[in-house]
Order: structure tokens, then C-alpha cells, then sequence
């Protein structure tokens, strides 16, 4: 099962952070070429995670690039990383399908034979990227999600970042409808106060509420947090483990419509609760295991 809760950014231009990353117990880890390392750095940054890449086990992080955008040297990186494999790439500043694709064309054209094709994580950080969620989404079969990315976004508006977020609720909404009409998986932008807790637990808490299906991380002391917020709860695992009853039970009598607590049950719903007892299970949570 692909987790997607956490995905923590690890400067490229870090060698202790590159060591140690598969220890810190993200879902994903995201070895950053782009926003996290100075121009003159860029260089040395690519040739430290392609070693990374090739000598460090990750255990169970699977691993991610943020390259730069093609007109920063974003296909040097992508001929230097993708031969080694990566699980991903974040693309940053897409802002079209047409872009993504033109992305796709130079990773395809990296990849090694019988290489396992890489994905790709299109960051959308523009209001051009916001209103072209979709068509961004479904421009190509290896689309992994779409993650949202906050901070250029209201900087493009000229609006001002609050600790509440009323300021990026419609980005966030359409990026969720635009993964979820598109199957993919959507991510919240990071949480930009890494001594704020408490604001880091509403806000993830606020996200999953709303669709979101993980959320990017800038500091490793945020993953539980998150994973706090993203797993499932003691009352999400016994409402699921209803429905499932409850639909076993309409089939054995040969009932045609499914109720529960006097609500219909319908195929939104069982797919719901579906999820949520296969994630409780490949975490291996159990109702007396979680609040």
C-alpha cells in the first residue's frame, strides 16, 4: 500500500540529512535540488543525492526528487537522477499539461532499460497551476498526486499567509476536487511554523478533513504530528467496521438497499470505509490502539 501521509523535504546540499533520512519515518522522503539549495550549490547538490540515491537504503521511505524547473537547469537534473532511480520526481511550477509533458518527455528519455518507470509529483504553486489542476492531474498515466504548494502561490496573489489559511481554502478545495475526479491522491502544503504544534495538528487535522490525503514537511519533528492527524481514529476504524457489517448483512438477506444509523449507504461511502480498514490494517492499528 503506497502511503502518502508525510512527505518530509530534505535539503540536497545536507549530507547528514541525506544519511539519516530513511530514520526519520516519513512516507516519503524529498531530496530537494530546488528551493533548499543556493545557486552555486546546485552542482555539488545534484552529485550528493545522485549518491544518495545509489548507496543509501531508505528502509521504508520511498524516495522522492524536487528537481528544478526546466529553465533552471531542471533537465540537467533529470538526466543526472533519474539513472538512479528515484521512486518519483516533484516537478515544481507546473503550470499546464503541455509543461508536464514536455517534463515526461525528458524522463522517459533518461530512464535506463528495464528501469521501473519513474512518477512524478507535479507542485502547483501558481494560480495558472491552480486553474489547470485537472488537466495537470490527468496529463499523464504516471501523475502520482498533486501537491500544493502555498507560499509562491499567495505571493503570485499578492495575498498574506495566515496561521488560519482563509487566504488558501479555494486553492486547496480545487486541488482536492481536481486528485480526487483525476484518482490520484492530493498534498497539503507544508506547515511553515516548525515550533508551532498545536498549529501543525489543526492544520493537518483541517486538511484530512477536508480531502487532502497527505501533507508535505519541512522539519523531521513535524512527521508525528501528521501522522497523527492522517491516521485513522478509534471511531473512524469501529464506523467502518459498521459499514462492512452492515453491507454483509444486506446481503445475506437479500436486501437491496443499504442503510445505516437511518443514512443510506452508498458506493462513496463503502469505498470510504474500505480505505480506511485496509490503512488500519497495514499500520496495524486496532480501536484500543488509537484516540
Amino acid at each position: 500500500m503506497d502511503l502518502l501521509r508525510t512527505l518530509l523535504f530534505l535539503p540536497g546540499n545536507n549530507p547528514g540529512m541525506l544519511q539519516n533520512g530513511g530514520v526519520l519515518g516519513a512516507d516519503l522522503v524529498i531530496l530537494d535540488l530546488e528551493d533548499a539549495v543556493s545557486p552555486q550549490e546546485k552542482d555539488a547538490a545534484r552529485h550528493l543525492v545522485s549518491s544518495a540515491l545509489r548507496h543509501i537504503n531508505y528502509r521504508k521511505s520511498k524516495t522522492v526528487v524536487r528537481i528544478n524547473p526546466l529553465d533552471c537547469n531542471g533537465a540537467v537534473d533529470i538526466a543526472a537522477i533519474v539513472p538512479c532511480q528515484p521512486d518519483a520526481l516533484m516537478l515544481p511550477k507546473i503550470n499546464s499539461a503541455e509543461e508536464l509533458l514536455q517534463v515526461m518527455a525528458l524522463i522517459e528519455a533518461a530512464e535506463q532499460p528495464n528501469q521501473k518507470p519513474i512518477k512524478v509529483i507535479p507542485l502547483l504553486e501558481t494560480p495558472l497551476s491552480i486553474i489547470n489542476a485537472y488537466a495537470i492531474a490527468t496529463a499523464h498515466k504516471r501523475v502520482w498526486a498533486i501537491a500544493f504548494g502555498a507560499e509562491d502561490y499567495t505571493a503570485s496573489l499578492g495575498a498574506i499567509r495566515s496561521r488560519s489559511g482563509e487566504e488558501i481554502l479555494s486553492a486547496r478545495t480545487t486541488i482536492i476536487n481536481a486528485a480526487a475526479a483525476a484518482g490520484i491522491d492530493s498534498l497539503d502544503t507544508p506547515f511553515t511554523d516548525a515550533q508551532d504544534d498545536e498549529g501543525l495538528l489543526q492544520d493537518s487535522l483541517f486538511a484530512r478533513r477536508i480531502g487532502f490525503k497527505g501533507k508535505l514537511s519541512i522539519n523531521p519533528r513535524q512527521i508525528d504530528t501528521i501522522h497523527q492527524a492522517f491516521n485513522p481514529t478509534a471511531a473512524d476504524i469501529h464506523w467502518a467496521r459498521r459499514v462492512v457489517h452492515a453491507i454483509a448483512e444486506a446481503k445475506k438477506q437479500g436486501t437491496g438497499v443499504i442503510a445505516l444509523d437511518g443514512k443510506m449507504i452508498d458506493a462513496p461511502i463503502v469505498l470510504r470505509a474500505e480505505r480506511t480498514l485496509k490503512l488500519a490494517t497495514y499500520l496495524n492499528l486496532q480501536q484500543e490502539d488509537v484516540a
